[in-house]
């Protein structure tokens, strides 16, 4: 029975690593991998000694005796027949050329020699701190890609000079504190600030709160307490009246209440009541 299986469609960050791969050559041009006399072969413990391991070597044919010059202190007996060298560096046969001069150049040129050499490795640099943020499958977070780029292009910039930029954040370059004083930015909400970890154990402490409320003593203990808060509700306002309205010409009324406890004036408003009782 046959079995129709279909294949995933790959996503927005798969689509952009192929195409961004499609522009970048598998082998360099000056690379021993088009050369024929070089053939590359996985190693292989049943084929070769680990002496052969990382290093160019031919088997070399000759009439002389290759076993009556051998001396094992300087070589292992692997080695006889064959010829080592060592691979030869890399030259650069394509030189950088001279950047034109900005002031004067066209703005290909100046696209070209100063603004894509450090523009498009920070876009590289962006899709893959992105994809560690997870924007590819969340519609909300709290990934700038603007804040991003401004932070990476302070920290690389090439004029900087000896500035010691590697530790700098975003929010601690002048030029955006200097912004940010004068267009200050609404908060975020704590859904896009917290991370998976923080929001569960907020949420699982708020759920453990929730049924302790629940419990009949508990229950009891807060009703009481708010019937405690609404009965004492104003009571200093209600004592500064009452001694407002037995002093009413003290200049100095103010001060004496003030001075007074709250404790001593309750008790002096329940004596008079019950004389004039």
């Amino acid at each position: 029975m046959s079995i129709i299986v279909s294949a995933p469609e790959p996503s927005l960050w798969e689509q952009i690593c192929a195409e961004f791969a499609k522009q970048r050559l598998a082998v360099d041009e000056d690379d021993d991998g088009g050369s024929v006399a070089t053939d590359y072969e996985d190693f292989n413990p049943a084929r070769h000694n680990p002496v052969f391991y990382g290093r160019m070597f031919a088997k070399v044919a000759t009439d002389a005796d290759v076993y009556a010059e051998f001396d094992s202190a300087l070589s292992h007996p692997s080695c006889i027949g064959y010829s080592f060298t060592s691979k030869p560096p890399k030259v650069d046969r394509h030189p950088a050329a001279i950047p034109p001069n900005r002031f004067i150049c066209s703005p290909t040129e100046y696209l070209n020699y100063y603004i894509f050499p450090w523009l498009l490795p920070a876009l590289e640099a962006m899709m893959k701190k992105a994809k560690i943020e997870k924007c590819f499958e969340r519609r909300r977070t709290k990934f700038n890609a603007c804040d991003f780029l401004t932070e990476y292009l302070y920290i690389n910039n090439p004029l900087a000079g000896q500035q010691d930029r590697k530790d700098m954040q975003f929010f601690d370059i002048p030029f955006v504190k200097q912004w940010l004083k004068d267009h200050p930015r609404p908060p975020l909400p704590k859904s896009l600030i917290w991370t998976e970890e923080e929001a569960v154990v907020i949420i699982q402490s708020f759920w453990r709160g929730y049924l302790v409320r629940r419990l009949p003593e508990v229950k009891e203990l807060r009703e009481w307490q708010r019937e405690w808060r609404e009965e004492n509700h104003g009571v200093v306002n209600r004592v500064s009246e009452f001694w407002d309205e037995q002093m009413p010409e003290s200049d100095d009324s103010s001060v004496y209440t003030s001075e007074v406890t709250t404790e001593t004036q309750l008790d002096d408003m329940c004596a008079y009541n019950q004389d004039s009782q």
